[in-house]
């Protein structure tokens, strides 16, 4: 037989269990401004986002969390949504912006045609490549 009580208040003692319970309980709010300094001050170099978060009363996963918040916020301010333009009768239209730049395709400079072959011939095509290529359009098939 064990001589411990497990039970929380032993006989006739008046000692009682305490629980200390640290740390932020319940959910805490963090204004724009309480956040904006916490993300500028893990930015910097020597800034460690663990110390950072705790310094702020948050957790380290929720910095991180601002951080891209803060980022993505800064990517839409800076392109713009809509551009304006003119239409030719004055009036101002608003047209999307191109979301990438198309990658410009040399246009080809001479188009060759020998019986049923076509063969284009780009600005920038190696001359030896063109001249190889059009020999052996020009000479006739060998026999089968």
């Amino acid at each position: 037989m064990s001589r411990l009580d497990p039970s929380i208040e032993p006989n006739g003692s008046g000692v009682r269990r305490i629980e200390v319970i640290t740390g932020a309980g319940g959910r805490r709010r963090w204004s724009e401004d309480e956040k904006a300094l916490a993300v500028e001050e893990s930015l910097a170099p020597d800034a460690v986002v663990s110390q950072v978060a705790r310094r702020h009363g948050a957790t380290p996963q929720q910095l991180f969390t601002w951080r891209r918040e803060a980022r993505r916020r800064a990517e839409a301010e800076s392109a713009p949504a809509f551009v304006p333009a003119i239409a030719e009768n004055g009036a101002a239209v608003r047209t999307p912006a191109p979301l990438a730049p198309k990658p410009e395709v040399a246009a080809p400079v001479v188009e060759i045609e020998i019986g049923e072959a076509h063969v284009w011939i780009w600005r920038d095509a190696d001359i030896g490549m063109a001249t190889a290529i059009l020999r052996a359009l020009r000479t006739p098939p060998g026999p089968k």
